[in-house]
């Protein structure tokens, strides 16, 4: 017996709470394009996102640690993966639809240059008269233009809840420029669980992989409130933290930050009397949240990561080499646009150069980065 997509619909209706979005209910894809007969339109968008080319190139693009550092610490591509995994498990608990939530959590950093934060940073900063660089922006922008896999339209032609999840991704650091899409309304619920996934996964697994590079001590962390918190409940004194406790704690948040957003969530949802989408998103502010109490301790280990991790000398060694290399290309770029792929070049008056300079350095991968600066400017390598 094979489950249909009308079936796929039907048990989305049956089972999704009467506030998730559902499938058989999409305002459809910008160009027209047929349904398959196994898979509904929102698993269709997360097929189409996996098996797009900046989705592979995530493998080798920095989460914190530049990709020539370790095998052990995140790449953008495992980041990109726990944060679908928490997004899920966040979706399920919530009646929320999971295979939409899990395609706006792998597509959220599919535009997200090389070099992390670093590589955005001095990007935005060269583009600065150019429209600036942003990678929520250049996301969309590579699911609806930059993507080439398709003969009759540019992108993937994702549905339209799709393409509003990656515009209104949103972050503490990151504000997404919001394209088409009505200012008024916040985020469907089911991209407001795509924000708070994302958030958790980096705070969690920069704080394991800062641990593990010996980037964070105990010691550092006993001012911590949400560190205190993890050492009571799981009855821990010590001074050193071996690897399988490191394991053990890291799970331990991972489960209280999760059960506090979908319980903080239930309670917003019930107070405002949510009965459909619409209702989520036409709320004053984002129903998917931690408690207040939570809320506040979370956001001490988010600075205590960024005075402790993001800003230790063996970060900002990398941070500096990363903007360095990004600096370079793109200056010698604009100043000989043939140097580009003949596919860049071609797009030059559409786009301009400097976009077209943009877009193709944000395309790089970390590893891919560095060899091209070496044919740039390493007499001894081959161009």
């Amino acid at each position: 017996m094979m489950i249909t997509r009308e079936k796929l619909e039907s048990f989305e209706a049956a089972s999704l709470a009467s506030y998730a979005l559902l499938s058989q209910d999409s305002q459809g894809r910008v160009y027209p394009d047929h349904e398959p007969e196994y898979r509904t339109a929102f698993q269709r968008d997360r097929d189409r996102i996996v098996h797009a080319e900046a989705f592979r190139k995530l493998e080798y693009k920095t989460q914190v640690f530049v990709n020539d550092a370790g095998d052990y610490y995140r790449t953008r591509l495992t980041h990109t993966l726990e944060v679908a995994q928490i997004g899920r498990t966040l979706a399920r608990a919530l009646g929320a639809n999971e295979d939409l939530v899990e395609t706006i959590c792998l597509a959220h950093d599919l535009g997200h240059p090389p070099f992390g934060h670093s590589g955005e940073y001095i990007l935005d900063e060269l583009m600065e008269e150019h429209g600036g660089f942003n990678h929520n922006h250049q996301s969309y922008r590579v699911v609806t233009e930059l993507e080439q896999r398709y003969p009759d339209w540019p992108g993937l032609n994702l549905t339209h809840e799709t393409l509003e999840g990656i515009a209104k991704h949103e972050t503490d650091y990151d504000l997404t420029e919001v394209t088409r899409y009505d200012p008024t309304l916040r985020g469907s619920l089911e991209a407001q669980i795509a924000n708070i996934a994302d958030e958790l996964a980096y705070n969690a697994h920069d704080l394991d992989d800062g641990i593990q590079a010996g980037l964070i001590t105990v010691q550092q962390l006993e001012d911590v409130s949400l560190w205190q918190t993890l050492c009571e409940r799981l009855d821990w004194q010590g001074c050193v933290l071996e690897d399988i406790d490191r394991h053990r704690f890291i799970r331990e948040l991972v489960g209280m930050l999760v059960s506090d957003a979908i319980h903080q969530t239930l309670g917003n949802l019930q107070q405002i009397n949510a009965q459909s989408p619409l209702d989520v998103q036409k709320h004053s502010k984002n129903v998917v949240e931690y408690s207040s109490d939570l809320g506040v301790r979370n956001k001490q280990l988010k600075q205590f990561l960024y005075n402790n991790m993001y800003y230790h000398w063996r970060v900002t060694r990398m941070k500096h080499r990363a903007e360095h290399f990004v600096e370079h290309l793109f200056e010698s770029y604009i100043s000989e646009p043939r140097q580009l792929p003949n596919e860049y070049q071609d797009q030059i008056d559409n786009r301009g150069k400097y976009r077209v300079v943009a877009d193709y350095i944000a395309g790089m991968t970390d590893r891919g980065a560095m060899q091209e600066y070496r044919r740039l400017f390493d007499p001894m390598t081959r161009p």
